[in-house]
C-alpha cells in the first residue's frame, strides 16, 4: 500500500470519527470521540502538509480537551426529589421520553399506584433521572423504572442511585429490590449496578440486588433479623 493510501485512510478515519462524535447524545463521549477525532484529523493534515487542517483541529482538540477536562473534573451534586402522584410534570417527562424509555424497558407502563415510590433524581439540579418502585410492604422492592436522560448516561447517577448516598432505600423493612429485564443494554447496566440474574416468582427472568451489598450498607440489617 503507497503512502498516500495509508494517509487517506487516516483522514477517513478522522472523518468518521468527527462525524460519529456529532450523533451521540451522551455529552461525555462526545467530547471523547471528538478530541480523538480531531487528534486523527491532525495527524492527516500534518502528513499532507496542510496547515489550515492542522490548524482548525488543534483548535477543535483544545476545545474538547478544555470540556472534558471540566467533565472529568468537577463533582456533580445529586439530589432526590420526590415526586406526588398525578404530577403534571411527571406526565409530561414521561410523554417527552416515552419512545426512549421504550428502547431501553419496553415493558414499562405507567400507573399513578399510591404504593408506587417515585422520584426525579437531579444532577445539578436538572431532572437526569426518573426512579420508579413499587413497595407493597414485602421486602422486596419491585423497581419498575430506573431512567436516565441520554446526556448523562455515565453511570454517575446510577452509582449514586444504588448507594447509602441517595437514602431512598433507608427503609429497613426493605431487604431487596426486583427489576424486570429490559434489553440488553438495559439489562448490562442492572448488573453494573450489582443486580444479579434470577427467575421471579411469576417463572419470568428478572434481576434481583441485595441492599446490605450497596456501597455504604455494611452492616444493614432487616427489622426480621
Amino acid at each position: 500500500m503507497s503512502a498516500t493510501a495509508v494517509y487517506e485512510l487516516i483522514g477517513y478515519l478522522g472523518s468518521a470519527l468527527i462525524i460519529a462524535s456529532l450523533s451521540m447524545k451522551s455529552i461525555l463521549r462526545l467530547r471523547l470521540v471528538g478530541l480523538v477525532g480531531a487528534t486523527v484529523f491532525s495527524i492527516y493534515g500534518l502528513l499532507i502538509g496542510a496547515i489550515p487542517i492542522v490548524i482548525t483541529n488543534a483548535v477543535i482538540l483544545g476545545i474538547h480537551a478544555y470540556y472534558l477536562r471540566q467533565l472529568l473534573g468537577s463533582k456533580p451534586v445529586f439530589t432526590v426529589l420526590e415526586v406526588r402522584q398525578g404530577s403534571r410534570y411527571l406526565e409530561r417527562f414521561l410523554d417527552h421520553y416515552a419512545e426512549d424509555i421504550a428502547a431501553f424497558q419496553p415493558n414499562f407502563h405507567y400507573e399513578p399506584r399510591p404504593d408506587r415510590y417515585r422520584a426525579f433524581i437531579l444532577r445539578d439540579m436538572v431532572p437526569a433521572g426518573l426512579f420508579m418502585c413499587d413497595i407493597d410492604g414485602s421486602e422486596t422492592g419491585q423497581v419498575q423504572l430506573d431512567y436516565v436522560i441520554p446526556a448523562y448516561r455515565d453511570l454517575k447517577l446510577g452509582r449514586f442511585l444504588y448507594s447509602s448516598n441517595s437514602s431512598i432505600f433507608a427503609d429497613p423493612r426493605i431487604t431487596h429490590l426486583e427489576s424486570r429485564t429490559g434489553t440488553a443494554r438495559h439489562n448490562a447496566y442492572l448488573e453494573r449496578m450489582g443486580f444479579l440474574p434470577i427467575t421471579g416468582d411469576d417463572g419470568r427472568p428478572a434481576y434481583r440486588l441485595r441492599l446490605a451489598d450497596l456501597p455504604g450498607q455494611a452492616g444493614r440489617r432487616s427489622v426480621h433479623d
